[in-house]
């Protein structure tokens, strides 16, 4: 299983807050093998450690540690494909977000969560997951959602203020919080239990400026089809493996844990488990290997932070476990991948 992937678009926002920010990302993207042809296709997709690396690489050559919240500003609706376009004609800002979370995954998959709409404590928030912990390489991924979705916001209500109550961030102040102020115009915490922004309640019956309620239906129930058809397309063992991944943190999740999230009877789950040939245990053995050579090779992540996150008791556990699975200690499979 890969950690995850995204549309081509994504590198798009990249190269053009780049030249915004005076450099030419020509180029860095040439040493990725991204050419003209890559940016105009479709179907394209990049993985989330390659991404990762590209926007590192910007930030280094923009010296611009913000460069994630700038890229906010060069995000547009249509930028997140169909569910930028049916956030774009729709009726409001409460089915604007309903869109830009609940269509995320045909844009962008993350294979450890997904980004969420909900009514929590009675405040509306959109909600973003992201692998912690944090360092240099996926900060400006926090950044750059966040901010691209308060920028879509107020683009799509021709609003600029009174959207945001507030704006929560996992990670602590990177150093320059007053940055994060001057993008978001509204309070930023740090350290808190998730990243999402924190909409004003009155701002959710806001109405969207370019609304048209037959485009809208229609590209919701385009974008709905096609959300069918990727889930549909997965078979059971591929489905609990999704579903496994993010449960993962600090735990190893039940066979029933992951029935339930699957709206399956635990037996039932065993049932079509078997039918591919597969048990629950070899799921979970197979899902934990796939992430953590993905850590390994394409994160700096401690091995104490890889067996966290793949619900190992101890460093030493998920070392032994590693080696069994490859022939060879995480640390000289890191080295190796160098």
């Amino acid at each position: 299983m890969k950690l995850g992937d995204l549309s081509i678009t994504y590198v798009e926002v990249i190269a053009s807050t780049m030249r915004t920010l005076g450099a030419d990302p020509d180029a860095l993207l040439g040493q990725y093998n991204i050419l003209p042809e890559t940016l105009a296709s479709p179907d394209t997709r990049i993985s989330i450690p390659r991404f990762m690396r590209i926007g590192h690489d910007a930030i280094q050559q923009t010296k611009s540690p913000w460069f994630g919240l700038e890229m906010g500003r060069h995000t547009w609706p249509a930028q997140l494909g169909l569910a930028g376009l049916v956030a774009m004609t729709a009726p409001d800002l409460r089915r604007a977000c309903q869109a830009i979370a609940g269509f995320e995954l045909l844009s962008s998959f993350n294979a450890r969560g997904a980004s969420s709409f909900s009514l929590k404590e009675g405040k509306p928030a959109l909600k973003f997951y992201s692998v912690s912990p944090y360092n240099a390489y996926n900060l400006f991924v926090v950044d750059s959602v966040l901010s691209s979705w308060a920028h879509i916001l107020g683009v799509i209500s021709g609003q600029t203020d009174g959207i945001l109550e507030s704006v929560d961030i996992e990670f602590s102040d990177p150093g320059y919080a007053d940055v994060y102020r001057r993008y978001f115009k509204c309070p930023v915490n740090f350290g808190a239990g998730s990243n999402r922004l924190v909409l004003q309640n009155e701002a959710l019956n806001l109405p969207v400026i370019q609304s048209c309620h037959s485009v809208y239906e229609g590209l919701k129930r385009q974008a709905e089809r096609e959300l069918d058809r990727v889930r549909l397309g997965l078979s059971v063992t591929e489905q609990v493996a999704r579903t496994v991944a993010p449960l993962l943190d600090g735990e190893t999740p039940e066979l029933s844990k992951v029935a339930s999230r699957l709206n399956m009877a635990p037996w039932t789950l065993r049932r079509r488990l078997q039918a591919e040939g597969k048990t629950y245990q070899d799921v979970l053995n197979a899902t934990r290997k796939d992430l953590a050579v993905s850590y390994i090779r394409d994160t700096s992540l401690t091995l104490g932070e890889i067996a966290y996150l793949l619900g190992f008791g101890s460093a030493a556990a998920f070392q032994r476990a590693f080696r069994r699975w490859t022939g060879e200690a995480p640390g000289r499979y890191r080295e190796n991948c160098r």
